[in-house]
């Protein structure tokens, strides 16, 4: 056989092994795929799965149908991703739950950074710090001024031990070494009608669950806690402005079992980085406060592990428990 044959002989055996790959991945997806969303339905997990399983569907030609499973802090709907073929076929719409549980949690049947393949980011939600418009302080340095001549006596609602609103609250504690009782509620909706009554004094909830009642006056917003204002409440400032350094949002993702073929995770990045960029959906990301969060697989793990090492230090320092 002449050298140039056996050449291209040999690279075409040598592709054989990943043609099959190739192929799988350009035809993904055969049939309609699930977004495990680990909430009930109404949250912003759920409406963020529902916006990026619409775009989806209608890229890709097969139904994205997402599926509620709440429950033990996302924990139910995360494992059951993490037993599910990794195919492509079984996505996990990801929270900040997944890195705050990763401590909070003393035993776990996943280990969620093994175990979820990060897929891509989508993207992150400023918390608010808000109080009751009857409360004394309408500035962040009043409320700390506050707070220190009242040790013990201005009460934090969050939705529940450990959750991201708690975890934002404790951090502000430590930061500027102030001394709030913390008042956990079941969800989201009992914590904000007692602050709105005024029976507790502040909280620190995400965005998409305050801007109407900040909007409508309801709840007096004292600073977002990113880094930056917010474009959705401009005229807020940024906890950075007060507390140097501080930062507390919710992210949100997507996942899909580890080992999941390479080229399928690769070609869902693709077209949710490319949903993220279009106009109508980044309109109504910005609507909630959302702020746009592409990148690669490999962005949105570093993202995971830092913001798990980050809770994990408020954890083991405030000493929380899961409920």
């Amino acid at each position: 056989m002449h050298r140039r044959q056996f050449l291209s002989v040999g690279a075409g055996v040598a592709a054989l092994p990943f043609a099959p790959h190739v192929a799988r991945a350009q035809a993904y997806p055969t049939r309609p795929v699930r977004i495990i969303v680990p909430f009930a339905p109404g949250g912003t997990n759920d409406i963020l799965g529902r916006l990026i399983g619409q775009w989806l569907s209608e890229r890709l030609g097969q139904s994205f149908v997402v599926e509620n499973r709440p429950g033990a802090g996302t924990n139910i709907g995360t494992e059951a991703v993490v037993r599910a073929p990794a195919d492509g076929y079984t996505l996990l719409l990801i929270g900040t739950p997944s890195a705050i549980n990763a401590t909070l949690y003393e035993k776990l049947n996943f280990n969620f950074l093994q175990d979820i393949a990060p897929v891509a980011g989508l993207v992150r939600v400023p918390n608010v710090m808000v109080v009751n418009p009857s409360f004394p302080a309408k500035t962040v340095p009043e409320f700390i001024a506050y707070a220190k001549t009242n040790p013990n006596k201005v009460n934090h609602a969050s939705p529940g031990a450990g959750s991201s609103s708690h975890l934002a609250g404790e951090l502000f504690k430590a930061m500027t070494s102030t001394q709030l009782v913390h008042v956990p509620y079941r969800g989201n909706a009992p914590a904000l009608t007692d602050l709105m009554a005024g029976q507790v004094h502040v909280g620190f909830d995400t965005m998409p669950a305050l801007i109407e009642f900040v909007r409508g006056g309801r709840l007096r917003a004292l600073a977002v806690t990113t880094l930056t204002r917010s474009q959705a409440l401009p005229d807020v400032p940024s906890m950075n402005d007060v507390v140097p350094g501080y930062e507390s949002s919710g992210f949100f993702g997507v996942g899909a079992p580890r080992n999941t073929p390479v080229e399928i995770v690769d070609k869902l990045n693709k077209e949710i980085n490319a949903a993220l960029a279009d106009a109508k959906l980044k309109a109504q990301i910005t609507e909630f406060g959302g702020m746009i969060l592409a990148g690669s697989p490999a962005d949105f793990r570093k993202l995971i592990v830092d913001e798990t090492e980050k809770w994990g230090k408020v954890i083991r320092t405030s000493n929380i428990k899961a409920e």
